[in-house]
């Protein structure tokens, strides 16, 4: 096989070139130590080449000005919601933001007056569980179940309080979960008779793993639904551009949408030039990459999901979507998993911030040598007697 550059996909998974020394977040953590991180939502790969070629286009022009978001921002996401969702938006819809988290922020203080309910299903993004307090609203945690399910019952009682707002992560993080078309439906319905707003947040709609499994956006299943959702998306998991730090919003209902553009007001910065050009090649050119990308994180997820499920004490289940595992540790009766896997030489995430005690995520989007060692550390904490 010819040689390639580093951060093409190869059949047998991903490439990257060395990443300590560069200021990551994710390599950075841990620097010094014999820690292989594999904790934050961060590929190990390089940006698609259309994206690298498009940002290399705007430096070489060499004025970083004061920028507008372009109206080819949305109609590039429009597009992609086209081609990979089969959802038609009108691209006036689209609002460009600084990142999901900001979009987050912003939705909790348009949504519901001070003191109402925000009803977030855990374990969760830990964003969730902060984003309505950081505005005044109360954050109502409502467990899944055990296999990773909706718990009707329980958010329905929840839902009898002052609940303005339904947080939703579709597909889900951590546990990787896509919603069928049912349990969105019967969400639907509950959001209807009980007058709630929907917040929905998609980043991870590109990332479907599981075969015959797709993804449906809240807001595409009626006009009414969408009168009322604030949807967030971005292709920073999908294409790996998450310090670019950009993202985009979709209300249909106009007031609104008035409402969320007032309430950035001062305090929230314009998105960047660099981002919105990348978003925009990402959406527009980079199908063919994601297409080629899926099959390797596929296999990736396979090999986890039988490592942790071969280890004594721990288990997974399989993930339809992202490129994260979510391992429940109780059985172990570890008081602090990561900190196990840590003293192993493994760096994930404590499952403790996402509102599940007992549980660490592990990130699986990186070459096979970094998988075949984190597997390797996983299976060396998990047989260690210690805790």
């Amino acid at each position: 096989m010819a040689d390639r550059a580093p951060g093409e996909l190869t059949p047998a998974g991903l490439v990257c070139p060395q990443r300590t020394g560069t200021a990551s977040e994710k390599w950075e953590r841990w620097a010094g130590r014999d820690v292989l991180p594999m904790w934050v939502a961060d590929m190990d790969v390089q940006a698609p080449p259309c994206v690298l070629d498009a940002l290399r286009a705007r430096l070489d022009h060499g004025v970083l000005g004061y920028a507008r978001t372009m109206p080819s921002f949305a109609t590039s996401l429009a597009g992609w919601l086209r081609r990979r969702h089969g959802w038609e938006i009108d691209p006036a819809w689209v609002v460009a933001t600084p990142g999901m988290v900001v979009a987050m922020n912003q939705a909790a203080r348009v949504l519901g007056e001070p003191g109402a309910d925000g009803l977030v299903m855990t374990p969760i993004y830990p964003p969730f569980l902060r984003a309505p307090g950081h505005a005044g609203r109360r954050c109502v945690q409502v467990p899944l179940t055990a296999d990773a399910g909706i718990d009707w019952q329980a958010l329905e009682a929840a839902a009898d309080g002052p609940g303005r707002v339904l947080w939703l992560c579709s597909p889900h993080n951590p546990t990787g979960r896509v919603w069928s078309l049912a349990e969105l439906q019967r969400l639907a319905d509950l959001v209807v008779r009980r007058d709630l707003h929907v917040v929905s947040d998609e980043a991870w709609m590109d990332l479907v793993l599981e075969p015959g499994v797709r993804h449906i956006p809240f807001a595409s299943l009626s006009p009414a639904l969408a009168a009322r959702t604030i949807t967030i998306v971005a292709p920073s998991k999908t294409f790996n551009i998450p310090g670019l730090s950009c993202a985009a919003t979709i209300i249909a209902d106009q007031r609104l949408r008035d409402a969320y553009r007032h309430a950035d007001q001062g305090l929230v910065p314009w998105p960047n030039a660099l981002g919105t050009i990348a978003c925009e090649a990402a959406w527009s050119h980079g199908d063919a990459w994601l297409d080629a990308l899926l099959p390797a994180l596929r296999r990736n997820r396979d090999r986890v999901h039988a490592a942790v499920n071969a280890l004594p004490g721990l288990a997974s289940a399989l993930p339809q979507a992202t490129y994260l595992t979510w391992i429940d540790c109780r059985a172990r009766g570890w008081d602090d998993p990561a900190a196990v896997f840590e003293r192993a030489g493994l760096g994930l995430s404590d499952g403790r911030p996402f509102a599940g005690p007992g549980f660490a995520r592990l990130n699986f989007a990186c070459p096979d040598a970094l998988l075949d060692e984190g597997l390797r550390r996983l299976g060396a904490a998990a047989l260690s007697a210690s805790s």
